[in-house]
């Protein structure tokens, strides 16, 4: 194999910044490159349900959220064990029941976070399109939000290497 992706990629690492080089080689970083995919496959699965449910379906704002979180949560699980790389049987209480946990969370914050961007669409005037670019751009909002929040919670409680030996 050629050593050209190699060269390209180190030519093109050594153009960012020092301190995005330094964030990204850490640990955390590393992790959150790597999540950052999973992120975007849930992302997309989310918004195209969602973005389904408001302008096919014409559901009301809780259950286009639901069923948009729902979608997004099924497809972050798969993907969050693989980001994290978790293999095999998953622990029930250290891995499955604190993701559902945070997950049902999330899923209040979306399914209310649609439900508002539907009545402030309403309160606004807003219909066809409009509409549909007003309500998917808060609840994209939402999603980010709520990344941000269980990557953190993710890389640091859920998905935490136990195996290394804590620093006193």
């Amino acid at each position: 194999m050629s050593l050209t992706p190699p060269k390209f990629a180190s030519a093109a690492w050594a153009r960012f910044p020092e301190p995005v080089r330094r964030v990204c080689g850490s640990a955390g970083g590393r992790r959150l490159l790597r999540f950052a995919p999973a992120a975007v496959l849930a992302l997309a699965a989310t918004q195209i349900t969602y973005f389904v449910c408001v302008s096919v379906a014409h559901t009301t704002g809780r259950m286009s959220g639901f069923a948009g979180w729902l979608a997004g949560a099924v497809v972050s699980y798969g993907v969050s064990r693989w980001a994290w790389e978790r293999r095999g049987r998953p622990d029930l209480l250290k891995e499955t029941l604190p993701f559902v946990a945070i997950s049902l969370v999330v899923g209040v914050v979306l399914t209310e976070a649609s439900h508002f961007a539907y009545r402030e669409a309403g309160v606004l005037g807003l219909r066809g399109l409009r509409f549909i670019v007003f309500v998917q751009g808060l609840y994209l909002i939402a999603n980010g939000i709520t990344f941000l929040a269980r990557f953190f919670i993710f890389n640091y409680l859920v998905f935490a290497d136990r195996r290394a030996p804590s620093v006193s």
